[in-house]
Protein backbone atom coordinates (compact mmCIF):
# COMPACT_ATOMS: atom_id res chain seq x y z
CA UNK A 1 0.00 0.00 0.00
CA UNK A 2 3.14 2.08 0.65
CA UNK A 3 4.48 1.54 -3.02
CA UNK A 4 0.95 2.07 -4.48
CA UNK A 5 0.96 5.71 -2.70
CA UNK A 6 4.15 6.78 -3.46
CA UNK A 7 4.07 4.97 -7.20
CA UNK A 8 0.85 6.72 -7.96
CA UNK A 9 -0.15 9.71 -10.45
CA UNK A 10 0.57 13.07 -9.17
CA UNK A 11 -2.72 15.56 -9.88
CA UNK A 12 -1.93 19.60 -10.14
CA UNK A 13 -4.74 21.92 -9.83
CA UNK A 14 -6.01 23.64 -13.08
CA UNK A 15 -6.44 27.07 -13.61
CA UNK A 16 -8.66 28.50 -16.59
CA UNK A 17 -7.64 31.68 -17.83
CA UNK A 18 -9.11 34.98 -16.90
CA UNK A 19 -12.47 36.16 -19.39
CA UNK A 20 -12.20 39.70 -19.97
CA UNK A 21 -14.95 41.92 -21.88
CA UNK A 22 -13.72 43.11 -25.16
CA UNK A 23 -13.95 46.99 -25.52
CA UNK A 24 -15.86 48.14 -28.33
CA UNK A 25 -12.53 48.89 -30.27
CA UNK A 26 -10.89 45.76 -29.68
CA UNK A 27 -14.10 44.09 -31.53
CA UNK A 28 -13.80 42.39 -34.87
CA UNK A 29 -15.20 44.86 -37.61
CA UNK A 30 -18.53 42.37 -38.74
CA UNK A 31 -20.60 43.59 -41.90
CA UNK A 32 -23.63 45.26 -42.00
CA UNK A 33 -26.91 43.32 -41.68
CA UNK A 34 -29.08 43.94 -44.61
CA UNK A 35 -31.89 46.86 -44.63
CA UNK A 36 -34.86 45.55 -43.10
CA UNK A 37 -38.72 46.85 -44.28
CA UNK A 38 -38.25 49.68 -41.01
CA UNK A 39 -35.13 51.02 -42.55
CA UNK A 40 -36.40 51.06 -45.96
CA UNK A 41 -39.98 53.29 -44.36
CA UNK A 42 -37.67 55.82 -42.91
CA UNK A 43 -35.77 56.30 -46.29
CA UNK A 44 -39.40 56.64 -47.81
CA UNK A 45 -40.34 58.85 -45.02
CA UNK A 46 -37.01 61.15 -46.00
CA UNK A 47 -37.45 61.38 -49.28
CA UNK A 48 -40.93 62.35 -49.05
CA UNK A 49 -40.03 65.33 -46.33
CA UNK A 50 -36.99 66.13 -49.23
CA UNK A 51 -39.53 66.20 -52.32
CA UNK A 52 -42.33 68.44 -49.61
CA UNK A 53 -39.34 71.07 -49.07
CA UNK A 54 -38.48 71.30 -53.06
CA UNK A 55 -41.88 71.77 -53.77
CA UNK A 56 -42.09 74.83 -51.48
CA UNK A 57 -39.28 76.43 -53.23
CA UNK A 58 -40.84 76.57 -56.73
CA UNK A 59 -39.85 78.74 -59.12
CA UNK A 60 -42.17 80.74 -62.05
CA UNK A 61 -40.29 81.97 -64.62
CA UNK A 62 -36.59 81.98 -62.89
CA UNK A 63 -37.77 83.16 -59.74
CA UNK A 64 -37.68 81.91 -56.78
CA UNK A 65 -41.11 81.56 -55.24
CA UNK A 66 -41.68 80.27 -51.63
CA UNK A 67 -45.46 78.99 -50.34
CA UNK A 68 -46.54 80.82 -47.45
CA UNK A 69 -46.57 78.43 -44.49
CA UNK A 70 -50.03 78.37 -42.41
CA UNK A 71 -49.63 79.24 -39.14
CA UNK A 72 -50.55 77.11 -35.95
CA UNK A 73 -53.60 78.15 -34.65
CA UNK A 74 -54.01 79.80 -31.46
CA UNK A 75 -57.08 80.75 -29.25
CA UNK A 76 -58.08 84.41 -29.82
CA UNK A 77 -59.39 86.24 -26.78
CA UNK A 78 -63.15 87.79 -27.10
CA UNK A 79 -63.30 91.37 -26.26
CA UNK A 80 -66.02 91.85 -24.25
CA UNK A 81 -68.00 95.34 -25.19
CA UNK A 82 -68.44 97.47 -22.16
CA UNK A 83 -72.15 97.92 -20.72
CA UNK A 84 -74.10 100.55 -21.34
CA UNK A 85 -75.26 102.70 -17.90
CA UNK A 86 -78.74 103.20 -17.22
CA UNK A 87 -79.52 106.68 -18.01
CA UNK A 88 -82.71 109.11 -17.31
CA UNK A 89 -85.59 108.32 -19.77
CA UNK A 90 -86.11 112.00 -21.21
CA UNK A 91 -81.95 111.63 -21.44
CA UNK A 92 -82.66 108.46 -23.47
CA UNK A 93 -85.65 109.89 -25.61
CA UNK A 94 -83.15 112.75 -26.76
CA UNK A 95 -80.18 109.87 -27.54
CA UNK A 96 -82.64 108.29 -29.74
CA UNK A 97 -83.48 111.27 -31.88
CA UNK A 98 -79.96 112.42 -32.22
CA UNK A 99 -78.96 109.19 -33.59
CA UNK A 100 -81.86 108.84 -35.69
CA UNK A 101 -81.26 112.46 -37.00
CA UNK A 102 -77.23 111.54 -37.98
CA UNK A 103 -78.69 108.36 -39.85
CA UNK A 104 -80.91 109.63 -42.36
CA UNK A 105 -83.09 107.07 -43.13
CA UNK A 106 -86.22 106.89 -46.03
CA UNK A 107 -89.00 105.89 -44.06
CA UNK A 108 -89.75 107.55 -40.24
CA UNK A 109 -88.46 104.57 -37.30
CA UNK A 110 -90.54 103.51 -34.70
CA UNK A 111 -89.32 103.95 -30.96
CA UNK A 112 -89.31 100.36 -29.96
CA UNK A 113 -89.11 99.31 -25.92
CA UNK A 114 -87.13 96.07 -24.99
CA UNK A 115 -87.90 94.82 -21.56
CA UNK A 116 -86.06 91.88 -20.10
CA UNK A 117 -88.14 90.39 -16.49
CA UNK A 118 -87.87 88.33 -14.00
CA UNK A 119 -90.37 85.83 -15.07
CA UNK A 120 -89.88 81.83 -16.68
CA UNK A 121 -92.19 82.06 -19.66
CA UNK A 122 -92.47 78.03 -19.45
CA UNK A 123 -94.44 78.29 -16.18
CA UNK A 124 -98.02 79.23 -17.17
CA UNK A 125 -98.28 81.14 -13.77
CA UNK A 126 -95.83 83.44 -14.66
CA UNK A 127 -96.85 84.49 -18.27
CA UNK A 128 -97.11 88.22 -19.19
CA UNK A 129 -99.53 89.71 -21.82
CA UNK A 130 -101.91 92.06 -22.44
CA UNK A 131 -102.98 95.22 -24.12
CA UNK A 132 -103.22 98.97 -23.72
CA UNK A 133 -104.44 101.96 -25.60
CA UNK A 134 -101.42 104.78 -26.11
CA UNK A 135 -102.45 107.73 -25.20
CA UNK A 136 -101.03 109.68 -28.56
CA UNK A 137 -100.85 106.53 -30.26
CA UNK A 138 -98.46 104.79 -32.71
CA UNK A 139 -98.39 106.82 -35.24
CA UNK A 140 -98.85 104.22 -37.88
CA UNK A 141 -101.86 103.54 -39.96
CA UNK A 142 -103.51 100.26 -38.55
CA UNK A 143 -105.57 97.70 -40.84
CA UNK A 144 -108.75 95.79 -38.74
CA UNK A 145 -110.25 93.00 -39.77
CA UNK A 146 -113.43 91.89 -37.79
CA UNK A 147 -115.20 88.73 -38.16
CA UNK A 148 -119.00 89.49 -37.47
CA UNK A 149 -122.19 88.95 -39.37
CA UNK A 150 -125.89 90.41 -39.63
CA UNK A 151 -125.54 94.14 -37.12
CA UNK A 152 -121.87 93.32 -35.74
CA UNK A 153 -120.78 93.81 -38.84
CA UNK A 154 -122.57 96.74 -40.05
CA UNK A 155 -121.07 98.11 -36.62
CA UNK A 156 -117.79 97.59 -37.58
CA UNK A 157 -118.02 99.28 -41.13
CA UNK A 158 -119.69 102.31 -39.53
CA UNK A 159 -116.76 102.30 -37.04
CA UNK A 160 -114.37 102.26 -39.73
CA UNK A 161 -112.96 98.38 -39.92
CA UNK A 162 -111.00 97.73 -43.36
CA UNK A 163 -112.43 94.12 -43.76
CA UNK A 164 -115.24 93.01 -42.28
CA UNK A 165 -116.53 89.30 -42.91
CA UNK A 166 -117.70 85.78 -41.97
CA UNK A 167 -117.09 82.50 -43.45
CA UNK A 168 -116.19 83.95 -46.74
CA UNK A 169 -113.29 85.99 -45.20
CA UNK A 170 -112.24 82.65 -43.28
CA UNK A 171 -111.76 80.85 -46.24
CA UNK A 172 -110.10 83.52 -48.30
CA UNK A 173 -107.54 83.72 -45.46
CA UNK A 174 -106.93 79.69 -45.49
CA UNK A 175 -106.52 79.85 -48.99
CA UNK A 176 -104.76 82.97 -49.49
CA UNK A 177 -101.10 81.11 -48.88
CA UNK A 178 -100.44 83.18 -45.80
CA UNK A 179 -101.19 86.90 -47.83
CA UNK A 180 -103.14 89.31 -45.11
CA UNK A 181 -104.43 93.09 -45.60
CA UNK A 182 -104.75 93.67 -42.34
CA UNK A 183 -102.79 94.43 -38.83
CA UNK A 184 -105.49 93.40 -35.97
CA UNK A 185 -107.98 91.21 -35.57
CA UNK A 186 -111.37 91.49 -33.92
CA UNK A 187 -114.15 88.97 -33.53
CA UNK A 188 -117.69 88.24 -32.05
CA UNK A 189 -117.69 85.17 -29.37
CA UNK A 190 -119.91 83.36 -32.22
CA UNK A 191 -116.72 83.31 -34.08
CA UNK A 192 -114.40 82.30 -32.51
CA UNK A 193 -114.84 77.90 -33.23
CA UNK A 194 -115.12 78.71 -36.79
CA UNK A 195 -111.53 80.30 -36.58
CA UNK A 196 -110.10 77.31 -35.50
CA UNK A 197 -109.78 76.61 -39.13
CA UNK A 198 -107.16 79.31 -39.40
CA UNK A 199 -105.23 79.78 -36.23
CA UNK A 200 -102.47 78.15 -37.40
CA UNK A 201 -102.08 81.51 -39.79
CA UNK A 202 -103.38 83.98 -37.26
CA UNK A 203 -101.60 82.57 -34.43
CA UNK A 204 -98.19 82.65 -35.34
CA UNK A 205 -97.96 86.22 -36.45
CA UNK A 206 -99.96 87.27 -33.01
CA UNK A 207 -103.74 88.03 -34.75
CA UNK A 208 -105.52 85.46 -33.19
CA UNK A 209 -108.04 87.10 -31.40
CA UNK A 210 -108.07 86.88 -27.48
CA UNK A 211 -110.46 87.56 -25.04
CA UNK A 212 -108.08 88.65 -22.59
CA UNK A 213 -106.68 91.01 -24.60
CA UNK A 214 -110.27 92.72 -25.63
CA UNK A 215 -110.52 91.24 -29.12
CA UNK A 216 -112.80 88.76 -28.66
CA UNK A 217 -116.31 91.26 -27.70
CA UNK A 218 -120.09 92.08 -28.85
CA UNK A 219 -118.89 95.74 -28.52
CA UNK A 220 -117.40 95.26 -32.12
CA UNK A 221 -117.50 99.34 -32.54
CA UNK A 222 -115.71 100.17 -29.85
CA UNK A 223 -113.12 97.47 -30.76
CA UNK A 224 -112.64 98.99 -33.62
CA UNK A 225 -111.95 102.61 -32.66
CA UNK A 226 -109.72 101.65 -30.07
CA UNK A 227 -107.65 99.60 -32.69
CA UNK A 228 -107.55 102.64 -34.96
CA UNK A 229 -106.65 104.84 -31.63
CA UNK A 230 -103.39 103.03 -30.69
CA UNK A 231 -104.16 99.90 -29.42
CA UNK A 232 -101.09 97.72 -28.52
CA UNK A 233 -100.70 94.40 -27.49
CA UNK A 234 -97.56 92.60 -25.87
CA UNK A 235 -96.34 89.20 -24.71
CA UNK A 236 -93.23 87.94 -23.59
CA UNK A 237 -91.44 85.93 -25.71
CA UNK A 238 -89.32 82.39 -25.06
CA UNK A 239 -86.79 84.62 -23.65
CA UNK A 240 -88.64 86.58 -21.07
CA UNK A 241 -88.39 89.54 -22.77
CA UNK A 242 -91.05 92.09 -23.96
CA UNK A 243 -91.09 93.83 -27.32
CA UNK A 244 -93.70 96.81 -28.46
CA UNK A 245 -93.43 100.08 -30.48
CA UNK A 246 -94.48 103.02 -28.80
CA UNK A 247 -94.88 106.03 -31.34
CA UNK A 248 -92.58 107.38 -34.06
CA UNK A 249 -89.37 109.15 -33.56
CA UNK A 250 -90.99 112.38 -35.17
CA UNK A 251 -93.33 112.28 -31.98
CA UNK A 252 -92.57 115.35 -29.39
CA UNK A 253 -90.59 114.14 -26.08
CA UNK A 254 -93.61 114.72 -23.84
CA UNK A 255 -95.78 112.69 -26.23
CA UNK A 256 -93.02 109.79 -25.76
CA UNK A 257 -92.58 109.79 -22.48
CA UNK A 258 -96.07 109.74 -21.91
CA UNK A 259 -96.46 106.44 -24.04
CA UNK A 260 -93.94 104.93 -22.50
CA UNK A 261 -95.73 105.78 -18.94
CA UNK A 262 -98.69 104.02 -20.25
CA UNK A 263 -96.55 100.97 -21.37
CA UNK A 264 -95.03 101.01 -18.18
CA UNK A 265 -98.24 101.09 -16.14
CA UNK A 266 -99.85 98.57 -17.75
CA UNK A 267 -96.82 96.10 -17.21
CA UNK A 268 -96.82 96.36 -14.19
CA UNK A 269 -100.93 95.74 -14.47
CA UNK A 270 -99.96 92.51 -16.37
CA UNK A 271 -97.52 91.57 -13.51
CA UNK A 272 -97.86 87.45 -12.05
CA UNK A 273 -99.40 86.68 -8.75
CA UNK A 274 -97.35 84.64 -7.93
CA UNK A 275 -94.02 86.53 -8.37
CA UNK A 276 -92.10 86.01 -4.93
CA UNK A 277 -90.84 89.99 -4.94
CA UNK A 278 -93.25 92.52 -2.88
CA UNK A 279 -91.48 95.50 -4.53
CA UNK A 280 -93.11 96.62 -7.90
CA UNK A 281 -90.19 96.80 -9.86
CA UNK A 282 -87.57 94.79 -8.36
CA UNK A 283 -87.35 91.28 -9.23
CA UNK A 284 -90.02 92.40 -12.23
CA UNK A 285 -88.36 94.41 -14.59
CA UNK A 286 -84.56 93.51 -14.73
CA UNK A 287 -83.67 95.66 -17.90
CA UNK A 288 -85.35 98.62 -19.93
CA UNK A 289 -84.02 99.31 -23.05
CA UNK A 290 -84.95 102.36 -25.63
CA UNK A 291 -84.03 102.14 -29.20
CA UNK A 292 -85.46 103.11 -32.32
CA UNK A 293 -86.10 100.58 -35.85
CA UNK A 294 -82.44 100.71 -36.45
CA UNK A 295 -80.54 102.47 -34.03
CA UNK A 296 -78.56 101.69 -31.01
CA UNK A 297 -80.40 100.60 -27.52
CA UNK A 298 -79.90 103.10 -24.25
CA UNK A 299 -80.93 101.39 -20.88
CA UNK A 300 -83.07 103.42 -18.77
CA UNK A 301 -83.26 103.98 -15.01
CA UNK A 302 -86.06 102.11 -13.07
CA UNK A 303 -86.92 105.18 -11.26
CA UNK A 304 -87.34 107.31 -13.97
CA UNK A 305 -89.87 104.49 -15.61
CA UNK A 306 -92.03 105.15 -12.37
CA UNK A 307 -92.13 108.64 -12.14
CA UNK A 308 -93.21 108.79 -16.08
CA UNK A 309 -95.94 105.79 -14.95
CA UNK A 310 -97.45 107.38 -11.95
CA UNK A 311 -97.71 111.12 -14.27
CA UNK A 312 -99.87 108.95 -16.64
CA UNK A 313 -101.88 107.25 -13.71
CA UNK A 314 -102.11 110.56 -12.09
CA UNK A 315 -103.32 112.35 -15.55
CA UNK A 316 -105.90 109.25 -16.38
CA UNK A 317 -107.57 109.86 -12.70
CA UNK A 318 -107.78 113.63 -13.25
CA UNK A 319 -109.50 113.21 -16.52
CA UNK A 320 -111.90 110.70 -15.05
Amino acid sequence: MRFVKDAGPSITPVSYPARVAPLPEDRPAEEAPPEGPADEGLRGEGERIEMDATRARRSFFGMQAEEEQAPYPTLIPVEKRPQKVAIDLVDAIREIKTSANEKKRNFTETVEAHVMLGVDPRRGDQMVRGALTLPHGTGKTVRVAVFAEGPAADEARAAGADVVGGDELIEEIRTGGGKLSFDKCIATPMYMPRLSKVARILGPRGLMPNPKLGSVTNDVSGAVKAAKSGRVDFKIDKTAIVHVGLGKINFSDENLRENIGAFVHALLLAKPVGLKKTSKYVGYVKKFTLSSTMGPGFPVTIPSLSAAADHYNNSKVQAS
